[in-house]
């Protein structure tokens, strides 16, 4: 490419932006002049994107939730318009992000702005509908997983299926015990971690259980400590107000997420990519997840599969125990955690997902195909 082209990346979550993040750095180096800004954070900002607003705007999970941060969100989207209206991108990149991205897709469309939207909304899981608005406004999809691909070769969509990045990027060379030592945990110690998730309302709502829980276990076995990774797009002052009431001391770490995560010997999360990232480092874990009653009430009759954890989706297998809503209590927090921690075949039966969902994952170059289709539409 001769004259230098410009690309707008709308990553508007913490997992999303990870994968931008590396699907940038496979295109920094396969076509280092492309111009990049755009909605997301530090992975973004490392490849040299210039972010116009932080994902952590953006970052709100649930119908009830969004509602309430409505407004802030317009100003961004009303802004982001603007921007594409003054100085018009040869592509525009959305990265998952469907409420937001979806609308921004069809402003595109009006301003003649191909669009390739990496990472598929859920169709196959909820609002199918969505694929004729996409078949409207996209012009091409590039999707994470196979079986997303025959849905869109259906409803006649452009489409190309990428493969995950994660297949590449989740990897560490440490043992359990090396990486506790890494991060000055007790080696003698069972760790427990503790993924509440990224947006402030699923950390709200889901950390003081967790820490509760896990307490419980600490105080009738003294032999585990508790840590947790300050998620992309958190600032550690969200945490501390809900750390100060706990009775036992809780690490928190930024950064090396992939050592820390192999660190912990059992780990409760929130649902999301993360699942996906602990169950490829074949750490035994449990799934928790909470929203507001009425968004529960809703997506309890839209959804229309039986799993929200990703590796039990992809593999169609109930590999890991999921709790749901009213399910997530300290009293069952105590129990599956206090089960995966005695189990004596709990590393084993890690190791054994982690084969399964790799296998369900497809082939590796996920960041450096979904890259290359950048350049295939730029050309």
């Amino acid at each position: 490419m001769s004259v230098e082209k410009k690309i707008v990346v709308i990553a508007g979550e913490a997992s999303g932006e990870a994968h931008a993040g590396r699907m940038l750095a496979e295109l920094k180096i396969m076509a280092p002049d492309i111009k990049v800004s755009g909605i997301g954070g530090d992975t973004m900002r490392a490849t040299g994107a210039e972010i116009k607003v932080d994902f952590s705007e953006l970052a709100v999970m649930g119908l009830v939730e969004v509602l309430k941060q409505y407004r802030h969100i317009k100003k961004i989207f009303n802004q982001l318009v603007k921007e594409l209206e003054n100085d018009r991108p040869d592509l525009l990149v959305l990265v998952d992000y469907p409420g937001f991205n979806l609308k921004l897709a069809k402003v595109a469309k009006k301003l003649h702005i191909p669009v390739l939207y990496y990472i598929s909304p859920k169709v196959w899981a909820w609002r199918a509908g969505r694929v004729k608005k996409i078949k409207r406004y996209v012009d091409h999809m590039a999707v994470l997983f196979p079986f997303e691909q025959s849905i869109y070769e259906k409803a006649g969509v452009p489409v190309s299926c990428v493969g995950h990045p994660l297949v590449d990027a989740v990897k560490t060379s440490l043992t359990t015990e090396q990486a506790k030592q890494k991060f000055g945990l007790d080696p003698s110690h069972r760790v427990i971690g503790l993924y509440p998730g990224s947006r402030r309302s699923e950390v709200e709502a889901l950390l003081p259980i967790m820490i509760e829980a896990a307490e419980k276990i600490y105080h009738r076995h003294f032999d585990v400590s508790l840590a947790l990774p300050l998620a992309p797009g958190l600032d550690i002052e969200t945490l501390k107000p809900l750390l100060r009431k706990a009775t036992m001391p809780v690490k928190v770490v930024e950064g090396d997420f992939y050592d820390f995560t192999k660190s912990c010997d059992v780990i409760v999360a929130a649902s999301g990519t993360v699942t996906l990232e602990i169950a490829l480092l074949a750490v035994p874990h449990l799934i928790v997840y909470r929203v507001a009653p009425m968004t529960y009430r809703i997506l309890k009759k839209l959804v229309k599969i039986p799993y929200v954890g990703l590796c039990n989706i992809v593999t169609g297998e109930a590999l890991i125990q999921e709790l749901l809503q009213d399910d997530v209590t300290v009293e069952r927090l105590d129990q599956e955690i206090s089960n995966l921690i005695i189990r004596p075949d709990s590393k084993a039966r890690a190791e054994n997902i982690r084969q399964k969902v790799l296998t369900a994952l497809g082939p590796s170059g996920g960041a450096k195909n979904a890259a290359q289709q950048i350049i295939t539409m730029l050309d």
